[in-house]
């Protein structure tokens, strides 16, 4: 299975619409996972003309934050997202403390909130910086920003690609659009 990565869109407020290498580089992906930070529901429509979509809820998207953009309600989001993949158990949420930021227990203990149970592949966001890290038994992977990455204006975006094979081998690659 092929899959499409992306988060922190902050559409309208980053700019108008996805970026068209956002099509090109999700074209041919079974499943696109959106990590947060959608704020408005055209964009799920718009991924959905690639594949299915499903969205964690992000920071910015319950309204708070001074930001003026609410999510509606949308069955393709909650909180986190828990699928199994030829075995293999994939965690989608917004954030979760990383042991590069706090320690292995909390991380660990953010996972069974989340999922019940330490999962092989987390896709995160928030940060807006990309990035493909193993802690333990976890593939942790942030597409970064397709609109704002690191938080910067005018210069390309991120996404990612996650491939999940037949026995249940794993890959992911980031893609820098532009």
């Amino acid at each position: 299975m092929r899959i499409g990565l992306i988060s922190d869109t902050h559409i309208p407020e980053a700019c108008e619409h996805l970026p068209a290498l956002v099509f090109e580089a999700f074209s041919g992906v079974d499943l696109v996972m959106h990590a947060g930070d959608v704020y408005i529901n055209r964009v799920l429509d718009e991924l959905a003309q690639i594949a299915p979509v499903i969205a964690a809820i992000g920071n910015g998207d319950e309204g708070f934050d001074g930001h003026r953009f609410k999510l509606a309600a949308d069955e393709r989001v909650r909180a986190a997202h828990l699928l199994e993949i030829e075995g293999v158990r994939v965690g989608l949420a917004h954030a979760l403390p990383t042991p590069d930021e706090t320690s292995d227990a909390v991380f660990e203990n953010a996972m069974h909130r989340h999922f019940g149970g330490v999962v092989d592949v987390l896709v995160i966001g928030h940060s807006h910086l990309e990035g493909i890290v193993r802690f333990g038994k976890t593939l942790v992977v942030n597409p970064g920003s397709a609109t704002l990455p690191r938080n910067l204006v005018n210069v390309p975006g991120t996404v990612a690609i996650l491939e999940i094979a037949s026995g249940g081998r794993v890959s992911a690659e980031i893609i820098r659009l532009g």
